[in-house]
């Protein structure tokens, strides 16, 4: 199989809150069939209109027959993540 790009839209949510006050937690990553699809997802959680703290649009070429997953490439972030290098 050929190397191919996967988007992959990944939600944080508000845990329940422990010392501090509430924790960020990750939501289920969703797989989506185009970058728009990706970005449709993040301007819906900038305008407000989910639940959601915040989420992260990422790129990754993957080969899944040789397990090969390159490096991630943040597209987009909003809200509130978890701070990481791009």
């Amino acid at each position: 199989m050929a190397v191919t790009e996967r988007i992959i839209f990944q939600p944080y949510i508000w845990g329940k809150p422990k010392r501090g006050g509430p924790q960020l937690e990750l939501g289920t990553p969703i797989l989506c069939w185009s970058v728009e699809e990706g970005r449709r997802r993040i301007d819906k959680v900038a305008a407000g209109s989910t639940s959601m703290a915040g989420a992260i649009l990422v790129s990754m070429e993957v080969d899944e027959d040789a397990g090969d997953y390159g490096e991630p490439k943040i597209l987009e972030r909003v809200g509130d993540v978890p701070e990481v290098e791009d």
